[in-house]
Order: C-alpha cells, then sequence, then structure tokens
C-alpha cells in the first residue's frame, strides 16, 4: 500500500486497527498506545493487555506468550537505533501477529529500516505535536506465496521436501 496523507489524529488511526483486529492479547508501548489499548481493554472482557515500559521496552521481552497485535507509539524516537530494532525484531521474530509503529521524526531511523524489517508504510498522519507515520508488519502477508516455489519448478521434484541443506 502506498503511503498517504491523514488528517485523523493517531488515536483515530490506532483505534480502527484495533477494531480490525479484534485482539484477545494486545501488547502496547508508549502514551498514545497505552491510551488506545487501555480504552479497548476495558470494553473488551477476556482480552490480555501487556504493557513495556518506553525507557526500557526489551526488558519485558520475550513475552510468555505470542500476542495478537502490538501497538508502538512515542518510543522508538527516544531509543537508540539499536535498541528501537532490537525492540521491533523481536516483536517480530517471536511472532506477534500484528504489529503497528506511529513513529515521528526519529534520528537515525529512515523509511528503508522498516522495511528491512518487513514493516509497509501505510500513512503519514498530520497532527498538533507534527507529523507521524503509521508502519504495520502483518506476519499472514508478510511473506507471500512466490508461483516458482514448489516441486514443479525444482530440478529434482521427487526430493521437495525431503531434503533440507
Amino acid at each position: 500500500m502506498t503511503a498517504s496523507r491523514n488528517s485523523h489524529g493517531g488515536k483515530d488511526i490506532l483505534a480502527r486497527i484495533i477494531d480490525t483486529t479484534q485482539p484477545k492479547t494486545l501488547l502496547c508501548c508508549g502514551s498514545l498506545a497505552e491510551d488506545v489499548a487501555g480504552i479497548w481493554h476495558r470494553h473488551a472482557p477476556g482480552t490480555h493487555l501487556t504493557t513495556l515500559d518506553t525507557s526500557d521496552p526489551n526488558a519485558g521481552l520475550p513475552l510468555a506468550e505470542v500476542q495478537d497485535l502490538a501497538l508502538i507509539s512515542d518510543t522508538l524516537e527516544h531509543l537508540p537505533h539499536g535498541e528501537g530494532a532490537l525492540l521491533l525484531g523481536q516483536l517480530r521474530n517471536y511472532g506477534t501477529h500484528q504489529i503497528a509503529v506511529l513513529v515521528g521524526e526519529a534520528p537515525g531511523w529512515a523509511f528503508t529500516d522498516f522495511i528491512g524489517l518487513g514493516f509497509r508504510r501505510h500513512a503519514e498522519i498530520d497532527t498538533a505535536g507534527g507529523t507521524l507515520t503509521l508502519y504495520t508488519y502483518n506476519l499472514d502477508t508478510y511473506n507471500h506465496k512466490r508461483a516458482w516455489n514448489n516441486p514443479d519448478n525444482w530440478a529434482n521434484p521427487e526430493m521437495w521436501g525431503k531434503a533440507w541443506w
């Protein structure tokens, strides 16, 4: 999806993501994400909410269970690049189904950093505090199926699924 300009606030965008996802387990990090996740948790019985400390979010990882959705806001802007990349990488690698990151001007972060981690840029949101960019990751659509990746296109189709090297 291409990036687009949006005048809706960050809270509205995150609330729509939660409404669309309907998560049973939700992780949040950052004040904006915590506000929206808290509202969801109060109004959705049976959900589990995990909150990470924005000053050291990696201290709470890995988690005991896989999360349906992770919302990150107001965090990457205040972390060294390596710690921010570790946070996003751990969430992704430990199986979080969907991740939404709202990030403002973050020193050391570029579009290519998010793309390299498997995220897609969806929107730029104009707020009173500046422009926020929404990046998302979805485990189900991250690695699309390729037509050539099947036994018909292998040199030895009889070995498909039998030998790992």
